[in-house]
């Protein structure tokens, strides 16, 4: 089964599950973000990407542009290891991770979870390749992709008895990033964002993957 009907299958079942009135106020949230001021400040095609500096699940920092040495970056974020679709992601991720390092490439996945957490994320997906944690949100708001909770919006993760300062080990910090994913060539560039805001979309690594095969036939 393929990311998109795996996440399309799951979307189904919380639409089962969600009280209504709840789920207005998601599809309200995304809408906002898709036509409010974050769809400015995202990075995008064409865009140089910012040098970032995060420590990985073994408290160790990871310099992006170190990686960017070897080749492509694929900068990837979730929200956290809470969120059901962004582990859809993160697995579908490590599926392709032997076509990605054959393409010359790496991939890094970032989030705002505390490094214990990420270590779990980590763990419990099986995941190989760099995990790093974002707490402060520095690298996210670098990219753009950071948006602040309404009133209405901490309602509802409320009602899911998701506590996002705690899972974020901000206090007071109602705050996450847009589930994006970029594709950074080696001379920093951004050649590939999928910047969609609503959090249950995806980006196909089969997309990735065909734009690291036509950045290297470029070459």
């Amino acid at each position: 089964m393929s990311l998109k009907e795996q996440l399309a299958e799951f979307r189904e079942g919380w639409r089962k599950r969600v009280p209504a009135d709840r789920q207005a106020i998601m599809e309200r949230h995304i809408e906002q973000l898709r036509t409010g001021e974050l769809a400015k400040t995202m990075l995008k095609v064409g865009d140089m990407a910012p040098s970032v500096v995060l420590n990985n699940v073994k408290g160790q920092p990871v310099n992006l542009g170190d990686l960017l040495k070897s080749g492509p970056l694929i900068v990837t974020f979730y929200r956290g290891g809470w969120c059901p679709y962004c582990n859809l992601e993160l697995k579908a991720f490590q599926d392709v991770l032997p076509q990605i390092k054959a393409a010359g490439a790496s991939l890094v996945a970032i989030s705002p979870e505390k490094p214990d957490d990420s270590l779990s994320t980590s763990e419990k997906n099986a995941l190989t390749f760099e995990v790093l944690s974002d707490v402060g949100q520095k690298a996210g708001r670098a990219f753009g992709l950071v948006y602040e909770f309404t009133d209405e919006l901490k309602s509802a993760y409320n009602g899911f008895n998701l506590d996002i300062p705690g899972k974020n080990g901000c206090a007071d910090e109602w705050a996450l990033p847009v589930s994006a994913t970029y594709v950074i060539a080696s001379n920093g560039r951004i050649i590939y964002a999928n910047t969609d805001t609503d959090y249950r979309d995806r980006a196909d690594p089969r997309d990735v993957l065909a734009v690291l095969a036509k950045d290297a036939a470029a070459a």
